[in-house]
């Protein structure tokens, strides 16, 4: 694909998006280019980058209050480069340079026209305005040091916005057992709910979701975005430990999904016993297992489908079903498990 190197501007532009007369423009431009470029190789007087000029050069470049390609003189110029390489679809997004042309001009075509004029100090204001966004790592590693400091950290990140788990939708695979109506109804549990986008997905008038925290903070998001919504008659959020919590009722369907990966690996025996004092005798538990990895530390710590079965095949809890989650975020495809849980007759 063929970019244009923007003067001023950080971003290349792919000159294939543009409209044909935009690039017949700026290919007549570049060839124009080319033919001063080769006459001033075959100058002897010309000199190096340091050394001064024999004669003007010509600077072509395009008028963008004209919508036309003009001929300007400057000494000692560096006319822009076409080069081949590929690049992601980036436009200048926030330039500050004002199209006039006399000829209608499309919001894409105006995007690439800011990419080709040269605009000063438009860089340095994107990048104080929109400064980069922390690195999947950096983020970790904050998360880390924050929940480092016990429970309350946990408030903390929401405070902070360090909610790496929080991907601000309904989870894909409770929006497609919804839509297929594989949601059992009766009372369902959701822990370490978050902002409570998959408790309202699942509540209905036969399905009461009850959706637990231990963050105030995110609790009070989840409540605020139940009373926008006509769902909201059907839930519950608790702030609640988990561990502590004592339910009015069994549930029919629990579902667990970056809550077991958020615990140390030492309270996943005490995951277990919850569930199933919690889950009702013919209930079924679903887990969306994330991240299926293999690292040290965390949060989130990695998870296997051994780890749950380690602690929950004890206590009468088997895998019914377990299957690569086709369903899943982009950012965590082939990183998650989808595994249903019933009880047997018996503890293993």
């Amino acid at each position: 694909m063929t970019t244009v190197s923007c003067p001023g501007v950080s971003c290349p532009v792919l000159l294939e998006v543009a409209s044909p007369s935009l690039r017949k423009r700026y290919r007549t431009a570049a060839r124009e280019k080319e033919e001063v470029v080769s006459s001033e190789r075959g100058n002897s007087s010309v000199r190096g980058s340091e050394g001064s000029c024999s004669r003007d050069r010509m600077h072509l470049r395009l008028s963008l209050s004209l919508g036309a390609v003009t001929r300007r003189s400057f000494k000692a110029f560096h006319p822009p480069a076409l080069k081949l390489e590929y690049v992601p679809i980036h436009l200048a997004v926030g330039t500050q340079r004002v199209l006039q042309s006399k000829s209608s001009t499309t919001s894409s075509e105006a995007r690439i026209l800011a990419c080709l004029g040269k605009v000063s100090g438009s860089t340095e204001k994107m990048n104080s305005e929109n400064p980069p966004l922390p690195s999947k790592l950096e983020t970790q590693k904050k998360l880390r040091e924050i929940v480092a400091g016990g429970p309350s950290g946990w408030d903390e990140c929401w405070k902070e916005g360090v909610t790496p788990w929080d991907m601000g939708s309904v989870t894909p695979i409770i929006q497609h057992i919804v839509e297929q109506g594989q949601v059992p109804e009766g009372r369902i549990l959701v822990p370490g709910c978050g902002s409570g986008y998959d408790v309202l997905a699942m509540a209905s008038e036969t399905r009461f979701v009850v959706g637990m925290d231990i963050s105030e903070t995110a609790i009070a998001r989840a409540k605020k975005l139940a009373s926008e919504e006509p769902r909201g008659k059907w839930v519950q959020f608790l702030l609640q430990d988990f561990f502590s919590y004592k339910a009015e009722a069994a549930f029919g369907f629990i579902f667990d999904y970056t809550f077991f990966c958020a615990l140390d690996p030492s309270l996943r025996p005490l995951w277990a016993a919850k569930m199933a004092e919690l889950l009702s005798p013919d209930g079924e538990l679903l887990t969306l297992m994330f991240p299926i990895d293999e690292y040290e530390g965390g949060p989130p710590f990695a998870v296997s489908v051994q780890a749950y079965e380690a602690v929950l095949n004890p206590l009468g809890l088997v895998i019914v079903s377990c299957e690569n989650s086709e369903l899943s975020f982009p950012v965590r495809k082939s990183r998650e498990k989808v595994a249903r849980w019933r009880r047997t007759s018996s503890k293993i």
